[in-house]
């Protein structure tokens, strides 16, 4: 029998790649609503803290299957972790051609630099950028000069988290959830590190390549996963921004590291 209400989606129809990433839009936003939420009670006094507790215990059951992992918990599963996302070695990448502008400032504001498609990796890992960086963070979306931006901080020893905007939104939230935390809060790192979607209309290089849902990116620095895992990034990040965090040993080469961004 046949759906005769107009306007009705076809239950058996494969989703399109454009409509799957609406559909993880719109469950990433329900889930940063959540996330927003819980963060809010935490403003709560005293009189109501057994009400902030229980919310914070519900929040992170729903998010991340029982609360937050710790950087030790996500250190011990992240070798397994690599191999079940999917995800390849970190590489270094080459320059900018020509090597002389791998490192030029192409002004600030609402800066226009080369095409995406003209860097030899999709993220870039260098190369032209803006002149001011920009901040660690946690963002919904960039614009292309704030990219231009992030290029920046990477030179000053920050990482950037890309994911594909139609990844589970599930697995977004536990990125989100890890690293959009106050600092006096947990010291991860998350004051040296980007995370955000990487989607940018236009360029052949605005997209993540095919097959890759998670890009992590150091100055000259880059791995890309199949899938989306929090203890794969962390591994990254914690050794990849500058300064280190959990005593580890800095593996990037920054050429400005511990710079503001």
């Amino acid at each position: 029998m046949t759906n005769d209400v107009p306007g009705s989606p076809d239950q058996n129809r494969r989703l399109t790649k454009a409509e799957r990433k609406d559909q993880a839009r719109r469950e990433r936003e329900e889930i940063q609503r959540r996330l927003a939420s819980k963060r809010r009670t935490r403003t709560v006094g005293i009189a109501v803290g057994a009400v902030v507790v229980a919310a914070a215990i519900f929040g992170a059951t729903l998010l991340s299957g029982g609360g937050i992992p710790t950087p030790k918990e996500l250190l011990q599963r992240a070798g397994q972790a690599a191999n079940d996302a999917g995800c390849g070695d970190v590489t270094t990448t080459t320059p900018f051609d020509p090597p002389d502008r791998d490192r030029v400032h192409i002004g600030g504001g609402n800066v226009s630099g080369p095409p995406l498609s003209q860097y030899p990796t999709t993220p870039p890992a260098s190369g032209p950028h803006a002149d001011v960086p920009l901040p660690a963070g946690v963002y919904d979306s960039l614009t292309l000069s704030e990219l231009y931006r992030s290029i920046h901080s990477l030179e000053h020893g920050a990482t950037v988290l890309w994911y594909d905007p139609a990844a589970p939104a599930n697995k977004v939230a536990e990125l989100i959830d890890f690293y959009d935390r106050r600092l006096q809060d947990a010291e991860v790192g998350q004051d040296r590190v980007i995370v955000a979607p990487y989607d940018f209309p236009g360029d052949s290089a605005g997209i993540l390549p095919d097959g890759t849902q998670m890009a992590l990116v150091a100055w000259h620095r880059l791995r890309t996963c199949a899938s989306v895992d929090l203890a794969v990034a962390y591994d990254f990040t914690s050794q990849y921004s500058f300064p280190t965090v959990a005593d580890r040993t800095y593996k990037g080469e920054a050429p400005e590291a511990g710079a503001a961004i």
